[in-house]
């Protein structure tokens, strides 16, 4: 039993310590605060997050029981269950195929380097204001189709609000709400098939609508969770890769002598600061995990975020971020069904990225005190201040 809180500013900036404490006290903690078991070790997420059966969605990935109190808004994949889950994925599979992706490349490269070119001539910005946000709000949007108009003012409050409601409903979650009020209206609206461009991912998954295969609310509620798979935790997923590289200058010197490591450089960010923290499981039956017996109907909280950090998984140099790392396997993009299905597009815009940053870019030097963004789900900074130096 633990009485931490793991949701005060104290332990958001800085979660590693209370991290190191859960896993050390055992299999799983009962956090007195919330009344719920937490589980912060590596195998214990991994084996919840793959048993689907037992550990379900459809109540919910927050604390709340959906299968008993109201959603805020209408459940999508994320929180569904088969049957309901298979032909929502399989739409958003067959959207996002690996052909699919790689047709994106091109385009997203032209932006990048734009983007790159801009940034070399100023000298000096912000990781994330200026890169972070810009890039996938611009590249992203466009994959999508949704308009250009609007992206900026609504879609990052929505994906802060939205999340915020997978962890505790406190002060610091209301706060998020109050800030995207509105914004879900905005979104909704703009995944709808009339205001989606003809050519873009949207349509392609309102087709699968068309062929019976979806109906048209999922087909509406998928456009949603797309922009949230492509650009929501994208954004944080950039700054914190951005500011791990910046605070370490020897894996970047080695990220710009050869450029294609961005894969591993981008697996290790993921690992080492993963942007999303961590979600809740329902019990769907009586069971016994790890020799606790979990009554149907039970939360549990999953800290992947720590789980990324277990040096029985990763060695004793688990809180090192080392780009040689195998960091491949690890918890941020979740892992079973629920296995992010947006994360070829996320990974794509994260290699183009930085694969153009690593050719062009000698120097990437942190020039003050990043900001860290404070959120009960997700982890990031508000700021990362940079100076780079063109090769």
């Amino acid at each position: 039993m633990l009485s931490d809180d793991p949701y005060t500013d104290e332990n958001l900036t800085n979660p590693y310590p209370l991290f190191d404490r859960m896993r050390a006290a055992g299999p799983a903690v009962w956090l007195e605060k919330y009344g719920v078991l937490a589980f912060a070790g590596f195998e214990e997420c991994k084996e919840i997050l793959e048993d689907y059966a037992t550990f379900i969605s459809s109540a919910g990935v927050g604390p709340k029981n959906l299968h008993h109190e109201p959603a805020w808004r209408p459940q999508g994949i994320l929180e569904s269950d088969p049957p309901v889950h298979g032909p929502m994925r399989a739409a958003m599979a067959g959207v996002i195929s690996p052909r699919g992706v790689r047709s994106l490349r091109a385009q997203f490269e032209v932006f990048a380097d734009e983007l790159v070119e801009q940034l070399i001539g100023r000298g000096k910005f912000d990781g994330v204001k200026d890169l972070a946000e810009l890039f996938p709000i611009r590249v992203f949007g466009d994959a999508v189709g949704i308009p250009r108009e609007g992206r900026e003012a609504n879609l990052l409050p929505h994906g802060a609000m939205n999340f915020s409601a997978f962890g505790p409903d406190d002060e610091r979650s209301r706060a998020f709400f109050d800030q995207g009020a509105g914004t879900h209206e905005w979104v909704m609206n703009n995944c709808a098939r009339e205001n989606l461009s003809a050519d873009g991912m949207g349509a392609q998954i309102w087709e699968y609508a068309d062929r019976g295969e979806i109906t048209a609310e999922q087909a509406a509620l998928l456009v949603r969770a797309m922009l949230s798979a492509g650009l929501d935790t994208t954004v944080f997923s950039i700054g914190n890769t951005l500011q791990a590289l910046a605070s370490h200058p020897q894996e970047w010197a080695r990220l710009h002598a050869n450029p294609r490591l961005a894969k591993f450089a981008i697996d290790e960010a993921l690992r080492y600061e993963s942007p999303f923290q961590s979600f809740f499981r329902t019990v769907a039956t009586d069971t016994v995990f790890r020799d606790i017996p979990l009554p149907a109907g039970s939360k549990v909280l999953l800290f992947m975020g720590s789980a990324n950090r277990d040096a029985s998984q990763w060695g004793p140099t688990a809180d090192q971020f080392m780009i040689g790392r195998n960091a491949g396997g690890h918890l941020a993009f979740g892992m079973g069904i629920h296995h992010c299905v947006g994360q070829p597009i996320s990974r794509l815009e994260m290699d183009v990225l930085f694969t153009a940053l690593a050719k062009r870019i000698k120097c990437l030097e942190l020039v003050g005190e990043p900001v860290p963004y404070l959120h009960n789900t997700l982890r990031g900074w508000r700021s990362v201040p940079l100076k780079i130096v063109a090769a």
